[in-house]
């Protein structure tokens, strides 16, 4: 039988990036004691008031075909959101629906891309983008961030990687997984240097809510620069939302039509009943959000302070987000080869720098959403893996 060229590009992509995390999974469910540190699924429950709203929704009869951008309420709750971020008016018109940030940023990607085109890409990058990109057939190009540098995209090494196939340039801030936040002075040179190149922006948002040094700052709030830029978020991990698979895009009026044409391809509306809490969720405060953020800058401490005991281990305090990078190069090994060994002698699981692309060598990424316990529990161990191999 004959299957598209375009599953051969893909083979691999998801699950082989995963391969350290998998084997810890299996061992743990098999009844062994494994410390997880490797995922990125928040420790807390999904607040109550959001489960009963969406319960609500269901016993209202919200289970009905939804409209093909997103329902009213939740577009609403949306615009608002960004008007009152940005100071400047965002309309329903300019936001869609997407079960999930992923597949908004599939959309956006077979929006502004085709064969022959580039794409720029801070690299460490998000495990997921690449199959992404490969799927709207344009050419991924990596644009290295340096760890001397906290892994901070610089404007030189951008301006070293831009053609003139270049037509989009994409990065998250706060940043997975290396957890650098970019000053909004940068933001905006990376905004200036889109409008030099006449490339699109998309700003992966993410973790838009766990900044814990500096400000967060995002092109779309900036006047001259918002119409190249596309947004991509959820409330995945702001609401402790994973499995629920509800974010947007929000872009300028005439993207979001290109963008509604490519969704409705695609899909036709998403669950009345998952939008309504949603909107629920971005419009009222939860102590439960709080207590995660709370819990993660603990933590990020906690990580930094254990390993910086250790000169074979290099790591900081992420300025952001919910992981930390852990510098493993001066044990001799790849950041595979030293999660292998951890997870085979010490029972812990992280997941490789390399998972993360060629500039994420030398180093293990390290979740926050473990509890304190096995947070400890596993960087102890890490530093005396690291030492063993050193000493």
């Amino acid at each position: 039988m004959r299957y598209s060229s375009l599953t051969d590009q893909l083979m691999g992509l998801g699950t082989g990036r995963w391969a350290v995390h998998a084997r810890a999974k299996a061992r743990l469910e098999a009844g062994e004691e494994i410390v997880m540190l490797s995922i990125g699924e928040p420790h807390i429950a999904t607040p109550p008031g959001i489960v009963e709203k969406a319960a609500e929704s269901l016993r209202a009869g919200r289970t009905k075909y939804a409209i093909g951008r997103g329902e009213p309420a939740l577009l609403r709750a949306l615009a608002d959101r960004y008007s009152k971020r940005s100071g400047r008016t965002v309309a329903i018109s300019q936001v869609t629906f997407f079960p999930g940030s992923h597949t908004a940023l599939y959309a956006l990607c077979q929006t502004l891309l085709e064969e022959g085109d580039e794409i720029l890409v801070p690299e460490p990058f998000y495990a997921a983008y690449e199959g992404i990109i490969r799927a709207s057939r344009a050419s991924m190009v990596t644009v290295p961030l340096r760890p001397d540098n906290h892994f901070h995209l610089e404007i030189e090494a951008l301006e070293k990687a831009v053609t003139p196939r270049t037509r989009v340039l994409l990065f998250n801030n706060p940043h997975n997984p290396t957890g650098a936040v970019l000053a909004p002075d940068l933001v905006r040179e990376v905004a200036e240097f889109c409008d030099r190149h006449d490339l699109w922006l998309i700003s992966d948002e993410a973790y838009e809510h766990l900044v814990y040094e500096g400000t967060f700052a995002s092109a779309f709030d900036m006047e001259r620069y918002w119409e190249r830029t596309a947004v991509i978020n959820s409330v995945s991990k702001s609401h402790a939302m994973t499995g629920w698979r509800c974010g947007w895009a929000v872009g300028s009026d005439e993207l979001m039509n290109h963008v509604v044409a490519v969704s409705e391809a695609m899909m036709f509306g998403a669950q009345p009943f998952l939008q309504d809490a949603t909107a629920y969720a971005l419009t009222h405060h939860f102590e439960e959000s709080d207590r995660m953020y709370a819990d993660y800058v603990r933590r990020a401490r906690l990580v930094t302070e254990i390993l910086a005991q250790s000169d074979a281990v290099d790591c900081h305090m992420p300025e952001g987000g919910m992981f930390v990078m852990a510098d493993v190069r001066a044990t001799g090994l790849t950041g595979e080869g030293f999660a292998w060994r951890l997870l085979d002698e010490g029972d812990v699981a992280t997941m490789p720098g390399e998972s993360f692309g060629a500039a994420g060598a030398g180093h293990i990424r390290l979740s926050l959403t473990a509890n304190d316990g096995d947070l400890e529990v596993g960087c102890l161990r890490i530093v005396e893996l690291a030492e063993g191999l050193v000493g």
